[in-house]
């Protein structure tokens, strides 16, 4: 067997080899045999220290993303004072906003009182620049529909430019009784059409079948000053794309087609329970059967709200609410 360790003596001409001793005399190297140093003891601690490390930001970072992004976490009046005031950082308002919901529809009137005191800032974050606080701010109003100034604003943020923000106020207004937000509740039901933002080559990301949320990277747009991302703006499915990869494209030409989170329908589908008429039947049918990723509790929903279609259609006109 050949050695793998030491590379084989090359022998000059007439030089012969005896017991593997060179005729001129020389000796061959000799293994060591020499135990080998003991490791120094402060070296294992050392790594077992860096794997506890590890370990601990393994546990520590997700801890800490969940405390960024929960919003249960309870403030204090002041904590709620300093989220409103923190202008660089609307998550935090957004955070107490949503203390400001849980606390209209505790059961005790003590707490419920608690957040009436907070609602001149929920009708200034319908004004933000931020789309995320209007969104919530709409969400939020219709929780109480016993304030007149809620129902004024909510009425303006039908027309706002971001659709989430239009669908909240259209949800919210069925709370005060009022109808005005129908169509877009309707429509919440339909496919979501997105468009292109700018114009230049598609370079899609996504396939269809693939779920989105608010803000979902799906595509970009390569342009001469180069690629603008097309986000989603709402929640769902995406279905298709109307337009092919690598494909020129218009500024605001529709490339693609999503359908509505389960979310999204129950919601419409609990709206039009009360504001639904006739007219509606068609686009609520397609959710009695079992629609792929949609819950058992879609269909139920919407047998409900045909079911109180079809009372109302029936009711002397007198009657009607």
């Amino acid at each position: 067997m050949s050695d793998t360790h030491n590379p084989p003596i090359q022998h000059g001409p007439g030089q012969r080899v005896e017991q593997g001793i060179p005729v001129n005399g020389a000796a061959p190297a000799m293994p060591d045999t020499s135990t080998p140093p003991a490791a120094k003891p402060g070296v294992k601690k050392r790594w077992l220290y860096l794997i506890l490390v590890v370990m601990f930001l393994f546990v520590l970072m997700p801890y800490l993303f969940w405390q960024a992004t929960w919003f249960g976490k309870p403030l204090n009046d002041a904590q709620m004072a300093q989220a409103f005031a923190d202008t660089q950082h609307p998550r935090n308002a957004q955070h107490a906003l949503s203390q400001i919901a849980d606390h209209m529809e505790n059961p005790d009137p003590a707490v419920r009182a608690t957040a009436k005191p907070w609602y001149p800032q929920a009708i200034a974050a319908a004004s933000s620049s931020e789309s995320a606080l209007r969104s919530t701010a709409a969400w939020i109003m219709g929780k109480d529909p016993g304030v007149p100034e809620f129902h004024e604003t909510l009425q303006k943020l039908l027309a706002d430019s971001d659709p989430m923000v239009q669908r909240n106020a259209a949800l919210s207004l069925v709370r005060f009784g009022d109808v005005s937000g129908h169509d877009m509740i309707v429509a919440m039901l339909k496919p979501w059409v997105q468009t292109a933002p700018v114009e230049g080559k598609l370079s899609v990301r996504l396939t269809p079948g693939e779920t989105v949320s608010v803000g979902t990277l799906i595509g970009r747009i390569e342009t001469a000053a180069g690629k603008v991302e097309i986000r989603t703006k709402m929640p769902g499915t995406l279905d298709q794309w109307t337009v092919k990869d690598g494909t020129p494209v218009i500024a605001n030409q529709p490339i693609a087609q999503l359908d509505p989170a389960a979310d999204v329908v129950l919601n419409a589908l609990a709206a039009l329970y009360f504001v639904g008429h006739t007219d509606d039947i068609p686009t609520i049918t397609p959710y009695l059967r079992g629609i792929t990723g949609m819950p058992l509790s879609v269909s139920q929903q919407a047998t409900l709200t045909l079911n109180a279609i079809h009372t109302r259609a029936d009711m002397p006109a007198t009657a009607k609410p």
